[in-house]
Order: C-alpha cells, then structure tokens, then sequence
C-alpha cells in the first residue's frame, strides 16, 4: 500500500504578498482619517480652556475698567491642561479682547490646517469664534 499524502495546506507566498498589500492600502486610507478624527477631538482641550478663560475675564471685567491682557491677572494657565494649546490674550479695552489659541509645536495639532490658530473676539461681552468651522458648537 502506498503513504496516503495529504494536500499541502496553508498559504503560498504571492496569496501573503497580496494579503499584506490589500492591507496597507486599507491602513493608508485609514489613518488620515483616524488622524484628522484625533485632532478634532483635542480642539476640545482648546475649547475648554476658552471657556475658563471668558468666564475670568467677565468677573474681572465687573471689579474694573478694562478686560485684562494677562492670563497671570485671570489666574488662568497660558496653556491647556491637554498641552496641545498656548493661550495668549490681547487688544483688551473696556468694551472687548482677543483671546487666540495657537496649537502647540511636537504635538501634532500644528499639522490642524486651517484650525491650527483659533481665535476668539469678544465685542460688548459677545463672543465671535474663528475659524466658524473648526468650533464644533
């Protein structure tokens, strides 16, 4: 009697070639997607700073004259708890300030496109955001 040989199983090289490569074409379309949805998401460490920031300044506002051009005055980080963003205020009068996040560099908001730089103008104790499209309301 003949060795009875079963068939060869498991996968051949071009059928591993061709699963790595339909893999990394779906990787590739992936992560600039996946990267795009991170980076909204830490807009939010922004946005909340904004917050605590526009709420100090109408309580300093009510004790003075003028808004303040001092986030140290306001008692408020220059940075956000995140770390993705550095707060700067300026233009302060009595009746409006600019407030502007700038994403901070080596932490990958830089490469936010157009939401790189947020700004807030306060105008008679009302804020206008820009850019409209990065703030997501």
């Amino acid at each position: 009697m003949l060795p009875h040989h079963s068939p060869a199983r498991g996968f051949t090289l071009i059928e591993l070639m061709i699963a790595v490569a339909i893999a990394a074409v779906l990787l590739g379309l992936a992560l600039p997607s996946f990267n795009d949805t991170v980076r909204r998401g830490r807009r939010t460490d922004a946005a909340d700073m904004v917050v605590g920031v526009l709420h100090a300044q109408e309580r300093w506002r009510g004790l003075n004259p003028v808004y303040s051009n001092s986030l140290t005055a306001l008692n408020q980080p220059s940075t956000s708890v995140g770390g993705y963003y550095r707060m700067a205020l300026s233009a302060a009068t009595g009746n409006g300030y600019t407030l502007t996040a700038s994403a901070v560099s080596g932490k990958g908001q830089e490469h936010d496109g157009s939401c790189a730089t947020l700004t807030v103008i306060v105008a008679n104790g009302s804020p206008v955001y820009s850019p409209a499209a990065c703030w997501s309301r």
